[in-house]
């Protein structure tokens, strides 16, 4: 398992915890007493965590905007906060690919979610990536890679 994928894994548990018991960053040297990470997944899942929960006004507005026939709030926990993380990196973290932050979102609901959790997933990011104003470099990148396969 990469370093990524293990962070992204770290941080979907660390803001489950969240949405459930509220004050992460005081969970969170608990969280790494319990679960092991290399330094480089552990970084990376904390910066995650911490976008997340800096922008979560702004990615729950994003995310119920394009989550057809759903609230935020009803959403279930798991799938919730994958497309909190998710949205979080297409629309921060620049240097990460949209085809990578996409297949590893769907992979994580897949892993964690219901039947149709990684079909949920899919549609409302890519719904994001194909009409948010802020993501049309990511989307001409990724239309370049699927050109170039």
């Amino acid at each position: 398992m990469g370093a990524r994928h293990q962070a992204r894994e770290r941080a979907l548990q660390i803001l489950f915890q969240h949405d459930i018991q509220g004050k992460a960053a005081v969970h969170l040297d608990e969280f790494w007493r319990e679960y092991s990470a290399s330094d480089e997944s552990k970084a990376f899942a904390e910066r995650l965590v911490r976008g997340v929960l800096e922008h979560k006004q702004e990615l729950d507005a994003t995310i119920g905007k394009y989550a057809t026939n759903w609230t935020v709030s009803r959403m279930p926990i798991v799938d919730r906060n994958i497309l909190r993380a998710g949205l979080y990196e297409l629309l921060w973290l620049d240097e990460v690919p949209a085809k990578v932050t996409m297949d590893e979102a769907i992979e994580l609901a897949k892993s964690f979610g219901d039947g149709d959790a990684s079909k949920f997933v899919n549609a409302v990011l890519d719904k994001a990536l194909a009409t948010e104003s802020r993501l049309a470099a990511k989307r001409a990148e990724a239309a370049r890679v699927k050109r170039e396969a």
